[in-house]
């Protein structure tokens, strides 16, 4: 079985235990985390078709405009095979909106505490500025947002045929489990899906 880690930065960061044992490869624009294809994630479709088994993608298709994240995951299905998913993290913007305005947050304010360090109502919604800053480069900032809703219809406009959508509200995220077809029962199995 093999993994694609989309945008991942280093193989240093751990991807979900479910993938233990698979073949992971990590894409990723940025050389610094030396990733085995250094590519930027709209071009996917130049790579060979149907290679891969999944696609993992974590806080990563936030950083590309709205019709670009459509091309990023048409080149998910490209490069995933006929029974292949894609596995998709991003912050839940509404999530993020309930919980800023019921508590009456600043832009500025910390939002939560990650193994970066703390992340601030403006480091969601345009991207994480210390990273932006130290590394100068603009594909670290936020270029779309999503809610669950907007999600969902993104991997259908993108032409994913089953889409399982769940939302983590303590952790202001929002995953996706994205197939092809509909899931597998070993995929289901493997995911922890409802039947």
């Amino acid at each position: 079985m093999r993994v694609l880690n989309v945008g991942g930065n280093s193989k240093a960061i751990p991807i979900p235990a479910h993938y233990g044992g698979w073949d992971h490869l990590l894409l990723d624009i940025d050389p610094r985390g030396q990733p085995d294809i250094a590519c930027d994630a709209r071009e996917l479709t130049a790579l060979a078709a149907g290679q891969f088994d999944a696609v993992y993608c974590s806080h990563n298709l936030e950083h590309y405009y709205r019709h670009d994240a459509v091309r990023v995951l048409r080149g998910f299905l490209h490069v995933l095979n006929n029974e292949g998913f894609a596995e998709i993290h991003v912050p839940d913007l509404a999530s993020v909106m309930r919980h800023v305005v019921a508590q009456k947050m600043d832009l500025e304010d910390m939002l939560y505490r990650s193994p970066a360090g703390p992340i601030t109502v403006r480091d969601v919604i345009y991207g994480y500025a210390v990273e932006i800053e130290r590394s100068g480069k603009d594909f670290f900032a936020h270029k779309t947002g999503f809610t669950p809703k907007s999600l969902g219809t993104a991997l259908k406009r993108a032409g994913f045929g089953d889409v399982k959508l769940f939302v983590a509200e303590t952790r202001f995220e929002v995953r996706a489990y994205a197939f092809k077809t509909a899931p597998t029962p070993r995929q289901q199995a493997l995911l922890h899906l409802p039947a």
